[in-house]
Formats: structure tokens, C-alpha cells, sequence
């Protein structure tokens, strides 16, 4: 056991070295084994954290993401967080003005992550596979917003009634829907 977290440790180091040895705008830190995000590696990307457009953490164990994940990183366009144990995002989300994609597919999210209507330049929400609940009351606030171009919902325990929207360029399928269109 100690012979493989050492591996996962050197996997997740020399991936961050990648990253800052050669400048990269992505940090790809996938099946890493992760339960949170370490602490060491803020330090370590202080000098590149702006310059990092692409963050990919997916099929880790993460069950949460620290508000200091979010401000540190304020420039990304993506964030790849599929596959992990997630049930929210901290306030701080809203912070990621740059933010053009966020995919939250299987996780534990079971109420819309609503911070997100804030981002205004966010395109894409992927939240397949969570256990999300209640979002037609929601609609309003959440769907009327025009930014948010596709939302994937197709294995989700969530049943909407057909909905009618002010924008003509979103419109909901019925009764599970596979994406906004716009």
C-alpha cells in the first residue's frame, strides 16, 4: 500500500513539473488517486497559477474543492472534474469569470450547482450521471440565463416537464433532456 501511494505521489509531481517546466497553460491531474487538492502544489504554481487555462482532474476521489482552489486559479477556461465524489462547489466559483466549460458528470450533486448562473462567459455544463433534484423550480434564474448553451443531463434521475424559455435560443427536451442549444 505504501509502495502505491508513493507512486501516486510521484505521479501527481512530476505531472506539476511537467506544467511548470514547460510552461504549460494545462494541468492534468487524472487518475491521481486524489481525495483533495494538495496544498503543496499552490506554492509550487504560484508563478504559473494565471497562466494555467485547463485544469483536469477527473476520476480522482475528490469529495470537495477549497475556496482557495478557485481563486488561485481564477484564469480557466475549463475545469475537468468528471468521476469524482463531489456533492457542491464553494461560492468561489463565481470568482472564474473566465470559465467557458465546467463538467461535473458523475459526481454526488443533487441540488444545481446555482453559482454558476454567475459566470458569464460559461458555455458548458456537463452534470450527466449526478442525482440532481427540484431543478424546475429553479428554471427562472438558471435556465433563463442565455450564456449557459448546453447542459447534459442524459443518465440523470431528474424528470422535467417541457418548459418554455423568453430566449429562442435555448430550448429543453421532455421528459429527461440532453442539452440546451443555442
Amino acid at each position: 500500500m505504501l509502495k502505491k501511494m508513493g507512486e501516486a505521489v510521484a505521479r501527481v509531481a512530476r505531472k506539476v513539473n511537467e506544467t511548470v517546466e514547460n510552461d504549460l497553460d494545462t494541468l492534468d491531474l487524472a487518475e491521481c488517486k486524489l481525495v483533495s487538492f494538495p496544498v503543496g502544489i499552490y506554492k509550487v504554481l504560484r508563478n504559473v497559477a494565471g497562466r494555467i487555462h485547463l485544469i483536469i482532474l477527473a476520476n480522482n476521489e475528490l469529495q470537495a474543492l477549497s475556496s482557495k482552489f478557485m481563486t488561485t486559479f481564477s484564469q480557466l477556461r475549463e475545469l475537468r472534474l468528471e468521476g469524482n465524489a463531489l456533492h457542491h462547489l464553494p461560492d468561489e466559483v463565481s470568482t472564474l469569470t473566465h470559465l467557458k466549460a465546467i463538467d461535473l458528470s458523475r459526481n454526488q450533486f443533487q441540488d444545481f450547482p446555482e453559482k454558476l448562473t454567475a459566470l458569464q462567459a460559461l458555455e458548458t455544463i456537463n452534470l450527466e450521471e449526478n442525482a440532481i433534484v427540484g431543478l424546475a423550480d429553479h428554471h427562472p434564474s438558471v435556465f433563463g440565463a442565455s450564456f449557459i448553451q448546453i447542459l447534459e443531463y442524459p443518465s440523470t434521475s431528474l424528470c422535467l416537464p417541457r418548459l418554455a424559455f423568453s430566449s429562442p435560443s435555448v430550448s429543453l427536451g421532455t421528459p429527461l433532456f440532453s442539452g440546451l442549444e443555442g
